[in-house]
């Protein structure tokens, strides 16, 4: 059922052309704006979003997903070309892609990187196909203890992923869940936390808050720490790679793939986490690690592949349980939520054609990338030639048209500059923003199973533990959460010798 609704919504996208448009569209654009630096890929589809609001919810996820895929590779052109990653996933590909390039070998290097991303989308997208029908199949169990357990565990996931500390970054999460609990409670009709303003009475409208902590935000960020680029425009030199060479590289392409999938299909893992893993287990499985930084191709392709398969990775939880995978997704799924789209383990089921819409746009959008890809190659030092500052006011011009779209609303416009400002107060002060929009979207998730939850149990909280998987999955969040107070209590009580040798195998 679902294989034949597939291969028609494919057949339909392919031969319409203005399908083919939208995809052709957000490619190029994904291309450019991934390739700029500063412009990650949650920023080009939080600051695109508002283009799709006319749209039908089919033309608009083939261009959201098209912008997706191609600002993926598109974050590696900078960071081949100019040593400055267009996004966060793309810190490894500099490692040994921007040697390439100072060996005159950029053609060669962005050839292989475009390979790379290729492969390993269409084995994330094959993994996608396989793993979410599977998982959703067991979802179709859960009920209001197992989603309020999910929506929890995917909060304490995403803090326990962050980058420095994990009580931090659960802080920062539960201010996201208290935000999404502002205007009328929906059971009471009462106002909570809206400090009697009435422009809060309805809550915050979860695209102007994305649009705000992952466009103004960063821009805020990048005009702060701009320092002016490169001056010197690199060669691209030689484009293609042989053939044999490219095939001989399929086990390093299909171990980033098979890796970037896996974790990126851990709620909040990330790409990140992903290619960092990726590039570390290649150079500990090379002949010749000593070569990786240095201008090896394998230090290249793994990262690639596994930033690319990370994103079919990701869609596996989101489309499965509705739980985001990571930033982007988040991003995504507020995008699907505009077009009266909500994704679960009922989708298969209620909505099969929406999942073959999801499946036929990454596929189009790989193919897509990968033509455009290849012809941009020669003009993409203009892409890298930019300047940075004439983007971000277009960029931030953009936020406010975007955010003021939604309704009309110029309500909706001071939301998003409030949390613009919120982002780069976050990032100046080293705390994370990605926890508060997870926690701005799961929150409500959690809030409303909890209490359904408690309604059915008559006020016992038993019910949670009484029910195998809630139980199994609130375990994992203490355990997680407790980890670094029993790592920090351990270290407190190791006696100092032992502290001492424990450093001196850590630096080893």
């Amino acid at each position: 059922m679902l294989l034949s609704t597939f291969l028609g919504t494919l057949a339909g996208f392919a031969t319409d052309p203005a399908m083919l448009g939208l995809i052709a569209m957000g490619a190029v654009l994904g291309l450019v704006l991934g390739a700029v630096p500063g412009i990650s890929s949650t920023m080009a589809l939080a600051i695109l979003m508002p283009v799709t609001f006319g749209m039908e919810p089919g033309p608009a996820i083939l261009f959201l997903i098209s912008i997706f895929m191609a600002s993926v590779y598109g974050g590696s052109v900078s960071a081949i070309l100019m040593k400055l990653p267009g996004t966060p996933a793309s810190i490894f590909t500099q490692v040994d892609g921007y040697p390439m390039t100072q060996a005159g070998k950029a053609g060669q290097a962005l050839t292989y990187a475009l390979a790379a991303s290729t492969i390993g989308g269409m084995i994330g997208l094959a993994m996608l196909v396989l793993l979410a029908p599977m998982l959703a199949g067991f979802a179709t169990n859960f009920r209001s203890p197992e989603f309020a357990a999910v929506a929890l565990f995917g909060i304490v996931m995403l803090s326990f992923a962050s980058n420095g500390s994990t009580l931090v970054a659960t802080v920062v999460g539960l201010i996201g869940v208290m935000l999404g609990m502002v205007g009328f409670d929906s059971l009471t009709d009462a106002q909570r936390l809206t400090m009697d303003v009435p422009a809060l009475q309805s809550g915050f409208n979860l695209i102007p808050v994305i649009i705000g902590l992952f466009g103004l935000g960063e821009i805020l960020q990048n005009l702060a720490e701009f320092r002016g680029g490169p001056k010197a425009t690199p060669s691209i030199g030689r484009i293609f790679v042989p053939l044999g060479d490219l095939a001989s590289r399929w086990k390093v392409m299909l171990r980033g793939s098979f890796i970037g999938t896996f974790i990126g299909a851990i709620p909040a893992a990330g790409s990140a986490v992903a290619v960092s893993i990726a590039y570390a287990q290649e150079r500990r499985l090379s002949k010749e690690p000593e070569k990786f930084g240095t201008g090896h191709p394998d230090g290249l392709v793994a990262p690639e592949a596994a930033n690319s398969a990370s994103v079919g990775g990701s869609l596996v939880p989101l489309i499965a349980l509705g739980v985001p995978g990571d930033t982007i997704t988040a991003v995504l799924m507020g995008a699907l939520m505009v077009h009266g789209l909500t994704p679960g383990p009922l989708l298969f089921a209620k909505d099969p054609t929406f999942v073959s819409w999801i499946y036929a746009s990454v596929l189009l959008a790989l193919v897509a990338t990968l033509v455009f890809g290849i012809g941009m190659i020669r003009v993409s030092v203009l892409v890298t030639k930019i300047p940075p500052q004439l983007m971000y006011v277009f960029i931030a011009v953009f936020c406010v048209i975007g955010a003021f779209a939604i309704r009309n609303d110029m309500n909706d416009v001071y939301v998003m500059v409030a949390f613009g400002v919120v982002g780069f107060a976050f990032s100046r002060l080293g705390l994370p923003v990605t926890p508060l929009a997870f926690g701005l979207i799961l929150g409500p998730i959690l809030e409303e199973n909890l209490r359904r939850s408690l309604m059915i149990s008559r006020g016992s909280w038993s019910i949670f533990l009484e029910r195998p998987i809630s139980a199994a999955l609130i375990a994992v969040c203490v355990l997680l959460v407790c980890l670094p107070l029993l790592s920090a209590l351990r270290g407190r009580l190791l006696p100092p010798g032992k502290k001492a040798t424990l450093a001196r195998h850590a630096g080893d």
